[in-house]
């Protein structure tokens, strides 16, 4: 396999795998934290709510890094560019519910998915600098 199929191949699977630990965790989520699917559609979220979906947000761009370094472990540069796609995605996404939540929810979330995808995508505690 090509260098670029691999590496656009690990792009994919660390985006399906985001949005499968994001899909698994809310069903997770709505089961252990009472009120949760009732105010859910509305987005009135409590704090300790709005904790538990930024720390979801958090394991899924830990685990999109993990596989996405996984499926192309000779280079870093498919996490890195997981982890711009990722904020691509979600910027769109935070600015339609900018009034929902508070601002620092949309920065700890935003700021995140680049740092923890990056921290996913680590191997052996050591980060490729050279981008292949």
């Amino acid at each position: 396999m090509s260098t670029i199929a691999r590496a656009s191949l690990a792009v994919v699977a660390g985006l399906v795998t985001w949005i499968l630990v994001a899909t698994v965790g809310n069903l997770a989520i709505r089961g252990l934290l009472p009120g949760y699917a009732a105010v859910e559609k509305a987005m009135d979220f409590t704090l300790a709510m709005q904790v538990a979906r930024l720390a979801l947000g958090a394991a899924s761009s830990l685990a999109a890094g993990a596989v996405c370094r996984r499926v192309a472990p000779t280079s870093a540069t498919p996490v890195y560019f997981l982890a711009v796609v990722l904020v691509l995605m979600f910027i769109p996404v935070h600015i339609s519910l900018w009034a929902k939540f508070p601002v620092w929810y949309h920065l700890v979330f935003l700021g995140s998915l680049p740092l923890l995808t990056w921290l996913g995508g680590r191997r052996s505690g050591q980060v490729d600098t050279h981008a292949s």
